[in-house]
């Protein structure tokens, strides 16, 4: 089993007077070995820590390193517009040269729906048109796409992207519509807080819903995981079971990720719910004390 990739959340509110934070943790995160970052995708102030845009800042943090892979978890795909996001996507994936993840889901806040005049009764069929629409444009010059919200006739997108095929893409939700979504338009599932026993009953109903077991099989399956490490105090709370247990050590965050592991999770992402200023340090004791124990 090959080790698992370990990456973090860029969840902090980094402070405004020093734009430049969020890229110095990024390029930090990269030196320390960390597989890639994660950014949000928030509209309005969600009271979490940095809402901005994913693509635009992974774009800028593109720029600030030269491994890192750069995954947006998750970007709301009714948001945008399918030749937008088509296009933001691709000039990502070819500007960090073919590093970008694009993690998706459907949204849930319904202020951030009705400020961007779309009904959020129809996010699931939204994001099923914008990602076969952005498939489309990705693979074939010119494009011809017909669904319930998107029109392409001899389309050629401004700039194709790096990756064949387009940027690998990763669907956010447990839900049978998300499994389903992840068979049909995804390169792999993202989840949220699992545990052993919720991976092995994704892959189970994975295997369930597809028409074939290659079909299943052939997805990443990756989760985001909350994480505080001893000695740092969380200045938000959590959304999910915390990983390593309540107090957590080196020790029991290592056995839980292999424990993921184990199951078939092969990507991590730690959000950590720790102050801007603490991020660095945090990232540092993950890096000397649980990785070591992966390897």
């Amino acid at each position: 089993m090959p080790p698992m990739r370990i990456g973090v959340s860029l969840q902090p509110r980094w402070p405004i007077e020093d734009g430049t934070a969020v890229l110095r943790a990024a390029s930090h995160a990269e030196q320390l070995g960390f597989d890639h970052v994660a950014v949000g995708n928030r509209l309005l102030d969600s009271g979490f820590g940095l809402d901005t845009d994913p693509l635009v800042l992974l774009s800028a943090i593109a720029g600030a390193t030269k491994r890192l892979r750069l995954l947006t978890s998750v970007l709301v795909a009714p948001f945008y517009p399918a030749l937008v996001l088509a296009n933001q996507a691709a000039t990502l994936d070819v500007v960090s040269g073919g590093r970008m993840i694009l993690g998706v889901g459907t949204g849930w806040n319904p202020y951030e729906f009705e400020a961007v005049g779309v009904p959020s009764r129809e996010r699931g069929a939204r994001t099923d048109d914008h990602l076969a629409a952005a498939r489309a444009l990705w693979t074939s010059r010119p494009a011809d796409y017909d669904g319930p919200f998107t029109h392409l006739r001899d389309a050629r997108l401004g700039v194709p992207p790096l990756t064949p095929g387009g940027p690998p893409v990763w669907i956010g939700g447990s839900s049978e519509a998300a499994l389903r979504r992840a068979l049909r338009y995804g390169d792999g599932w993202y989840g949220s807080g699992v545990d052993a026993a919720d991976v092995l009953d994704v892959r189970r109903r994975l295997h369930d819903l597809a028409a074939t077991p290659a079909e299943a099989e052939r997805l990443t399956l990756a989760s985001a995981a909350f994480l505080t490490p001893p000695g740092f105090a969380a200045v938000a709370q959590a959304p999910g079971r915390p990983l390593g247990g309540a107090s957590p050590t080196a020790a029991t965050v290592a056995d839980a990720l292999e424990k993921l592991g184990e199951a078939g999770l092969s990507v991590c992402t730690l959000w950590l719910p720790l102050a801007a200023e603490d991020m660095e340090k945090a990232m540092e004791w993950i890096a000397s004390e649980v990785l070591p124990r992966l390897a």
